[in-house]
């Protein structure tokens, strides 16, 4: 597993300087955080299964709220880091239920704004289907999808991953003692809204294989945010090199955005497929 690296605060595109959040870290992460602020080595393992506990299972948005952990400790964890999530910039809601949210993700620099990418709810008699993002734009011109029209910018982090999940829990009142916002709809078994993960988002997850993975490490923590690895799928427009890995590392189901059975056609939909034709999709 990669770690994922505390970044100290920089001046945002506003000028404003803003504290690194935990949400969305690794356990190596949060690990990492806490010894960047002098918690013992010995310590940490205890203290990490403090923070994911209320972050994940809990959904608390300020260190305040960590009663387990002791003042001293959330007085310098509140000082260093935030439990920020991304801006929501736009929220659409249909009358099926169905919202989209366009996320601001925090700025890197004084030069940078925030990527912007979107996440997308689908509510269901039988499951809540949240739909995520992996790049920012994307490298694929699949003439059926927008992104494709969009240069790559980026990979998105681990954290910005497993953030999207976060901002959907909580606008949803998905968290443990929330409430659901008027004209939510309500799951029959009176269990979770997102109970569904696809990485059907904004860009290719296996040319993101590394950020992907850890994500659903994080999301399938049976101790956190508690999503099963056969709840979630990544879907690929047919990167055959990754197939195989995905299987072996990540486990989770796989979906295939195929469009045409035919090469000659699917050269047209999809032109990833001139370089991993059909039959080495199948085959993977």
């Amino acid at each position: 597993m990669t770690e994922t690296v505390s970044e100290m605060a920089a001046p945002a595109a506003d000028g404003v300087l803003r504290r690194p959040s935990l949400v969305g870290r690794t356990r190596a992460g949060l690990g990492d955080a806490l010894a960047e602020i002098g918690v013992p080595e010995k310590e940490r393992r205890m203290r990490v299964g403090q923070l994911w506990n209320w972050i994940y299972h809990y959904g608390v948005r300020e260190f305040d709220a960590m009663t387990t952990i002791g003042k001293g400790l959330r007085a310098q964890l509140a000082e260093r880091f935030s439990l920020d999530l991304p801006e929501v910039t736009a929220e659409q809601v249909s009358t099926d239920g169905t919202r989209k949210w366009l996320l601001r993700m925090p700025s890197t620099g004084p030069h940078d704004r925030g990527a912007e990418i979107e996440c997308v709810y689908i509510p269901e008699v039988d499951r809540g289907t949240l739909c995520v993002s992996s790049q920012v734009g994307c490298t694929l011109t699949c003439t059926f999808c927008h992104t494709g029209t969009q240069r790559l910018v980026r990979n998105l982090k681990t954290e910005e991953i497993v953030a999207q999940l976060m901002v959907a829990r909580e606008r949803l009142g998905d968290f443990p003692n929330r409430k659901a916002p008027d004209g939510a709809f309500v799951p029959n078994d009176g269990g979770r809204f997102v109970s569904n993960i696809v990485f059907m988002g904004m860009g290719e997850p296996l040319y993101n294989f590394d950020g992907v993975r850890d994500a659903i490490d994080v999301i399938s923590d049976d101790q956190g945010l508690s999503l099963g690895r056969r709840r979630i799928t990544v879907s690929t427009s047919g990167v055959v090199p990754q197939i195989g890995p995905l299987g072996e590392e990540m486990g989770t189901m796989l979906a295939i955005s195929l469009h045409a059975v035919r090469d000659d056609l699917r050269n047209e939909l999809v032109p990833l497929n001139k370089k991993y034709p059909i039959k080495d999709l199948l085959e993977a």
